[in-house]
């Protein structure tokens, strides 16, 4: 058995499901074209295996890549002063009286570059690299024409080819009414429909479609739209659901396949059923829960119960997530949401993978899925969760190849 690399001496959070964490200890890991050739206990590693280079270790834990599911995290700008003047007494209208909230992200987004985007955002994405994310959805949807839009999401596949990571890119262009179409929602969500999403999708720039689906968003018939012109297509879709009120946006998700339903904090018993029937992931995102101080949570327990994936991710954008660590998102779904520190591993692993349509690749360790792993420093897999503002990581490796090492 000819292999590329063997890692020996470590254990390993296979997460594959059904069996918790999935743990091998004393195991070894081969690494054949950039996938996983063989995985099991050391002492069971064929006899023929004949490898180019053998890496020890030392003891780590082995986990797969993490995966950061939800992010807006290309934008130009920057929104710390709204931040400060809320918690100076300002409300969110003064703020938007004043030219502020999700359009002032959409003017700076607007003036930048490919480039000038590229470099704002690689600081941010290189903060979730160091802390083991190997892949990354990245939506666009604070350019909302289709110049901006296409730009944003050039700049997130130029993302996946300059840095080490994975890059799954969604269309957002459902994110806001810009300036130019007050008071024609309508029209925007046609030109969102016939001339924008077709155009991306021609052109290779998008791999899903979203929404926002809220009272301050787009209503459940112009999402619906969206989610028609995006199936036309033949792209899978995903919304931002019930995070300030029930619109039933899960369930209109569910009824179009979508890969996950996103924050649903308001979700209600229908369309948590919904969702278990189209095996929708539900993707919970306490970054925003904790900035924006919300008190009503996701009814965990109910989907527990009728056996809907859950996944965790940063929600890193400007205004509601300024939020960099995968690994703080996974504690605070344990402090705030009280997912165990298993789901919250699974959340941004094998589950997220499911929330972006890569289970087959990505997620689980296992033979034939792609090399993409972490070794942590850490005594057991729930540290992950655990420790806030500290990364144990000792090496991340994407695609077979070290891409970063602290030994």
């Amino acid at each position: 058995m000819q292999c590329d690399s063997l890692w020996t001496n470590i254990h390993v959070a296979t997460m594959a499901e059904g069996h918790g964490y999935g743990e091998l200890t004393d195991a070894a890991l081969a690494v054949r074209d950039g996938r996983i050739a063989w995985l099991g206990p050391r002492a069971g590693l064929p006899k023929d295996l004949q490898t180019r280079q053998v890496h020890d270790g030392g003891g780590a834990w082995m986990t797969p890549g993490l995966i950061d599911c939800h992010t807006h995290i290309v934008y130009a700008g920057n929104r710390s002063d709204e931040f400060e003047a809320r918690l100076n007494g300002a409300t969110y209208a003064d703020i938007a009286q004043r030219g502020g909230g999700i359009l002032s992200t959409v003017r700076a987004t607007r003036a930048a570059s490919e480039d000038e985007l590229v470099a704002a955002s690689a600081p941010r994405v290189r903060a979730l690299l160091a802390e083991g994310v190997t892949t990354l959805e990245i939506k666009s949807g604070y350019g909302l024409d289709l110049d901006s839009e296409r730009r944003m999401l050039r700049a997130a596949r130029r993302i996946g080819s300059e840095l080490p990571v994975t890059v799954r890119t969604t269309f957002l262009g459902a994110h806001a009414l810009p300036p130019e179409y007050a008071g024609r929602a309508d029209d925007y969500v046609a030109a969102v429909c016939d001339t924008m999403l077709p155009a991306l999708v021609r052109e290779g720039l998008v791999d899903a479609v979203d929404a926002f689906c809220e009272h301050i968003g787009f209503t459940p018939a112009q999402t619906e739209r969206v989610f028609a012109a995006a199936h036309a297509l033949g792209v899978p879709v995903k919304l931002h659901a019930e995070q300030l009120s029930d619109q039933g946006g899960a369930a209109l998700a569910a009824r179009y396949g979508a890969l996950s339903a996103d924050h649903l904090e308001w979700l209600s018993p229908a369309g948590i059923a919904a969702m278990a029937r189209a095996g929708t992931v539900a993707v919970l995102l306490p970054g925003a829960f904790y900035f924006l101080r919300d008190t009503r949570l996701p009814p965990v327990q109910a989907l527990r119960d009728a056996g809907v994936r859950i996944a965790v991710a940063t929600d890193c954008n400007p205004g509601t997530s300024p939020l960099t660590s995968l690994l703080l998102a996974m504690n605070m779904a344990c402090t705030l949401f009280r997912l165990t520190p298993q789901e919250a591993l699974a959340g941004a692993t094998v589950q997220a993978a499911h929330a972006l349509g890569m289970q087959e690749e990505a997620g689980v360790l296992a033979p034939g899925k792609r090399a993409d792993f972490v070794l942590w420093n850490i005594a057991r897999p729930a540290d992950l969760a655990y420790a806030m503002g500290f990364n144990p990581s000792r090496m991340v490796v994407r695609h077979g190849t070290v891409v970063s090492s602290t030994v």
